[in-house]
């Protein structure tokens, strides 16, 4: 079987696991230097994703501590792991090297893991949303106006996306999706990559929502998202990041009832305090989590900013007598969006 196929298959017995956070578990460690001996100029801390090159074993420490706590899906330590992004620390140029080691750091750790206790596991290339936008102008006088245009920003992705797969990942998650346009242009550079490698490349999107209304910043509702995107018929669809999972919980409902496909939501460790750290426990996630459950409404579970390794064991330990959602049959309607999503009755 394809990894595509042996996920659905184990997302029908059972809700899978996703890992949490990296950036909380790499703050922790309080590093002074992120550099190391690449001889970079410009200040490299906060460049987590440099940490793949520069101290792989962090990263491999805060996979394992993810596998212990019972996350079937790792997602790579590359969510800024792009030209666009790297161009702010003036490390551009080592975009592939970065993606390449970031997938295979955490293939490896799986792999072990796989050879201990038999247990499939499966490694997401995690790509984030850049910190450009093309549905907006960054200038409030020139509404036009746009730093980069859609076949820029496709290729950056597709220089990730080739590199992620050479590492070995198995699917390309494109989260944090603020804009839908950013989303639908690293979309087509999965497919591209898909048609070049002659083989299937399956795509995972996440959605973030930018306010309680539901909306990202380009101003789509997630059903509207969806009919946006599902054209690159996605192995997962779902929410990320934005909120804890009780402000989640009405957006993910909506989705889930619409989506024919796998449902993957990974919320904060709910609202952040006025130092912008996270304070719900464990305990907490996992209870709003297990309200998900009772409502049908998730395949795959995890965490995103200021989940431990701790708030994802919470989370499997509250899951793993619980159905998964079950995936509604594909619409027989037109499905088709704007801002809001247009119905077309057979």
């Amino acid at each position: 079987m394809t990894a595509a196929q042996e996920l659905r298959a184990a997302a029908a017995e059972r809700i899978l696991i996703k890992d949490g956070a990296y950036g909380t578990l790499i703050q922790a460690e309080k590093l002074a230097d992120y550099g190391g001996d690449l001889g970079l100029e410009k200040d490299q801390r906060g460049n987590n994703d440099l940490l793949n090159i520069t101290r792989p074993d962090i990263i491999a420490g805060i996979a394992r501590r993810f596998v212990d706590a019972g996350a079937d899906i790792l997602a790579t330590n590359s969510f800024n792991a792009n030209a666009i992004s790297q161009a702010d620390y003036g490390a551009e140029h080592l975009v592939r090297d970065i993606n390449v080691n970031a997938a295979r750091i955490i293939r490896e750790v799986i792999d072990e893991a796989t050879v201990i206790d038999g247990r499939k596991r499966w490694v997401a290339g995690a790509m984030g949303p850049t910190n450009k936008t093309l549905s907006l102008s960054p200038d409030v006088n020139d509404p036009g106006f746009r730093e980069v245009d859609f076949d820029e920003v496709k290729a950056v992705y597709r220089e990730q996306v080739d590199a992620l797969v050479e590492g070995g990942a198995d699917f390309i998650l494109i989260e944090t999706v603020f804009d839908t346009l950013n989303a639908k242009a690293a979309a087509m550079a999965v497919l591209e990559a898909e048609a070049a490698l002659g083989r299937e490349l399956p795509v995972m999107i996440s959605m973030t929502l930018t306010d309680l209304s539901g909306r990202n910043l380009s101003g789509h509702t997630v059903e509207a998202f969806w009919a946006s995107v599902r054209h690159a018929q996605p192995l997962t669809i779902g929410l990320n990041c934005s909120f804890g999972a009780a402000q989640l919980r009405p957006h993910l409902s909506a989705l889930s009832r619409m989506a024919d496909t796998l449902i993957m939501a990974y919320p904060n460790a709910g609202l952040p305090n006025e130092l912008g750290e996270y304070d719900e426990a464990a305990e907490e996630t996992a209870r709003q989590v297990g309200e998900w459950v009772k409502d049908g409404l998730i395949n795959i579970v995890g965490g995103c900013c200021g989940t431990t390794p701790a708030h994802i064991a919470a989370i499997a330990g509250a899951t793993r007598t619980s159905p998964p959602r079950i995936v509604p049959a594909a619409p027989t309607n037109t499905l088709l969006a704007g801002l809001e999503p247009m119905v077309i009755a057979a």
